[in-house]
């Protein structure tokens, strides 16, 4: 049992049963926190959903406690966008809550104040993205085990999507003075919305670099718990920034079933006949043909009529 912040008790959920030791600490540790942690999830599943809406991998989940099935035991593209996503939602929900007053441990962010201006001044709640990423870094990370290239593109990937969310912060500001004439402005630091989050992953994903784990013959224990050392597979490309998606194996065929990979097939899946994207049907339905049909809906039009009377 947890109590949050307004002396409510709240039930674990069974399946946390299969969180660490180390989370489950944190949870404790930070009252109000596993309402964020539920809603920053949430939003990241929806946003995945939304932005592989038209590809032949939409991603697909249960209710199991693997989420996004065995995706996640992969190393490819749709994985590293997994974990940037739910690690970014995480973050994202943590920062927000903190503003809102909804976890004990953290409040607005009253250090991002600078100078200010003749015209304004600091003075508004900052989203405390320090305080979610910081949480975020130790509970979502803390589910990692090894040393191996999974390992070091899993931790990658989380830190790049909770960089996404820290450099898309932006000022807001609100007007002072006598009839609206703005003589004093009190400003914040805001956080993006989720969309711009994942619209920003998504770009990542499209461009995400295929590594490889660098090994220079340097202190082994230490090396290979540097995120730094993932070089490109191919030397003519540029290393990856911190920003950067990266991924190690090619993905799986999406097109038909496979209950090895865990991919689900395109079968059964809406098309758009008149579209050359990868919504098309040509490519959803990975050149299988695809079928037709037309629907007649009647619905009430809810009309309200009206006329004259002449005398």
């Amino acid at each position: 049992l947890l109590t949050n912040s307004k002396n409510v008790q709240l039930v674990l959920d069974p399946s946390l049963a299969l969180l660490s030791r180390r989370q489950r600490r944190l949870i404790r540790q930070n009252p109000g926190i596993l309402h964020a942690i539920a809603a920053g999830l949430h939003t990241a599943i929806k946003e995945c959903k939304w932005q592989f809406r038209n590809r032949r991998w939409n991603c697909p989940t249960t209710h199991s406690p693997a989420v996004f099935g065995k995706i996640v035991n992969r190393g490819c593209r749709e994985t590293a966008f997994v974990f940037a996503i739910t690690s970014a939602g995480v973050t994202h929900a943590v920062a927000r809550s903190c503003s809102e007053g909804a976890i004990e441990t953290c409040t607005c962010d009253y250090r991002r104040r600078g100078p200010g201006g003749p015209d304004w001044h600091w003075g508004g709640c900052s989203d405390n993205v320090d305080f979610g990423r910081m949480f975020s870094r130790e509970f979502v990370d803390s589910s990692e085990r090894g040393r191996d290239l999974r390992y070091l593109t899993n931790l990658h990937n989380n830190e790049a999507g909770r960089m996404t969310v820290s450099s898309e912060m932006r000022q807001e500001c609100k007007c002072h003075g006598m009839s609206g004439s703005c003589t004093v402005r009190t400003c914040w630091m805001r956080l993006p919305s989720f969309r711009t989050v994942g619209d920003f992953l998504k770009d990542r994903f499209d461009g995400a670099s295929r590594v490889v784990y660098a090994n220079k013959g340097s202190n082994r224990a230490s090396h290979r718990a540097d995120p730094r050392h993932l070089e490109p597979e191919n030397p003519a490309h540029k290393p990856p920034s911190s920003m950067d998606l990266v991924y190690y194996e090619k993905s799986p065929n999406f097109c038909s079933y496979n209950g090895k990979t865990g991919t689900l097939g395109t079968s059964g899946r809406t098309c758009n006949s008149s579209s050359p994207g990868l919504d098309g049907c040509e490519l959803l339905c990975c050149g299988r043909g695809f079928k037709s049909r037309t629907e007649s809906v009647t619905e009430r039009c809810h009309c309200t009529f009206h006329w004259c009377c002449h005398v």
